[in-house]
């Protein structure tokens, strides 16, 4: 019950929420989720960490970037049915069509500085 407990409190944050729709559209490294919300890094790293400890997303390192993922096969059953319920969910909320809109034009290599 823990589990569960931990992974709908993964979802009771709104920037949380917006990371798990942004990684629908594609995989996106930290500096372009905190271009696109407009946090401090070390804000959406503590949102990644969570959504991570929860099995929402994964990370991985591809050259000099690390990508996070959208897990959408994970094994835990409650976990992967909810993820497959949250890309139904909300799709005609503003916010999240904003976002969707700037994932199209972030440059990691302008914004991330490397």
């Amino acid at each position: 019950m823990e589990t569960l407990v931990k992974t709908f409190k993964a979802l009771a944050d709104i920037n949380r929420i917006r990371i798990i729709k942004m990684l629908e559209v594609r995989p996106l490294c930290v500096c372009e989720i905190t271009h696109i919300l407009g946090l401090a890094a070390s804000t959406v790293s503590q949102h990644l960490s969570i959504l991570k400890h929860a099995g929402f997303i994964f990370a991985r390192k591809e050259n000099k970037w690390v990508n996070y993922y959208l897990n959408k096969t994970s094994q835990q059953k409650y976990l992967k049915d909810l993820v497959s319920l949250i890309q139904k969910w909300l799709p005609d909320e503003k916010i999240l069509d904003q976002d969707r809109e700037k994932i199209k034009v972030v440059d990691r290599n302008k914004i991330c500085g490397i």
